[in-house]
């Protein structure tokens, strides 16, 4: 398990060798997945009762973070696949959403501490996320992919050629797994979005993040359009996380299964180019 850091703050590590050095960073608002699985001191919830619970509210509370195209801010709102998907299971439920956004590390205290009903947020189905939660069906694959600037593309195709760079991955995420499994020097950061920023700055040679959002924040026509991404270091699939034995799981599946049939899901998917990740 991870520290938790304090905002503003991260730390460099080198997964090599264990040891870590204190650096400050930027810190903004993000992807995928690994998890803080200690909740021993968050208040006890009966997950049992989560559908009359949140049906009583009138809400379904849904954890995330600034993950485009999964869940980002326009104007004000939160839109994205995950978003759009999230408002349209609550609609199913017959209450309204409200979206809170979260430390990532913290999402398993958040859940289990009654602060949000689920986490919803293009969260890795990784066995810390399963051993902690009760999930839903996948929906969508996706890859934990290398970042790194044009110029030097050809040179960082496979993950071996990547040993050298220092990297910035989302505290607690997939991408940290990924750092660590493969042994690269990385330092943590907030989210996936601030991932982007130490290399388009040059603070970071590379990040890695997840293939979706490489798909819709890199490359032309982007913000980030001197950046491409390189090796892919892995294959996962995305779901919904829920309390232990929540009855929300269940009501959730049988959610998909609806929007698959009708299109719904494939329709609100095409609005956000994440169509071909869908899990048919």
């Amino acid at each position: 398990m991870e520290e938790t850091h304090e905002k503003n703050h991260c730390v460099n590590v080198s997964a090599a060798d264990g040891r870590r050095c204190d650096g400050c960073l930027r810190q903004f608002r993000h992807h995928s997945h690994r998890d803080q699985t200690d909740s021993k001191d968050s208040k006890t919830v009966d997950a049992a009762k989560d559908l009359a619970n949140v049906t009583s509210k009138g809400k379904l509370v849904v954890g995330i973070t600034d993950f485009e195209p999964m869940d980002y801010q326009k104007d004000g709102k939160w839109i994205g696949f995950d978003a759009d998907m999230a408002k349209a299971f609550a609609a199913s439920l017959g209450v309204e959403v409200e979206f809170v956004e979260i430390d990532w590390d913290n999402k398993i205290l958040e859940l289990d501490g009654g602060t949000i009903d689920c986490v919803w947020n293009g969260m890795t189905l990784t066995d810390e996320v399963t051993s902690a939660m009760l999930c839903s069906n996948p929906y969508c694959n996706n890859a934990q992919v290398v970042v790194v600037n044009k110029d030097v593309a050809d040179k960082y195709a496979a993950a071996d050629a990547c040993k050298d760079l220092s990297f910035a991955v989302e505290s607690g995420s997939a991408g940290q797994e990924q750092a660590e499994t493969y042994g690269f020097k990385f330092t943590e950061v907030k989210d996936q979005a601030t991932a982007l920023m130490e290399v388009a700055s040059g603070t970071c040679d590379a990040a890695i993040i997840d293939s979706l959002m490489a798909g819709a924040m890199i490359g032309e026509g982007t913000g980030y359009a001197q950046l491409t991404y390189t090796a892919s270091l892995n294959s996962e699939e995305y779901g919904v996380g829920f309390r232990k034995g929540s009855d929300l799981t269940a009501k959730c599946n049988e959610f998909f299964a609806s929007a698959k049939a009708d299109g719904t899901m494939e329709e609100i998917a095409k609005t956000y180019g994440v169509q071909e990740a869908l899990i048919k």
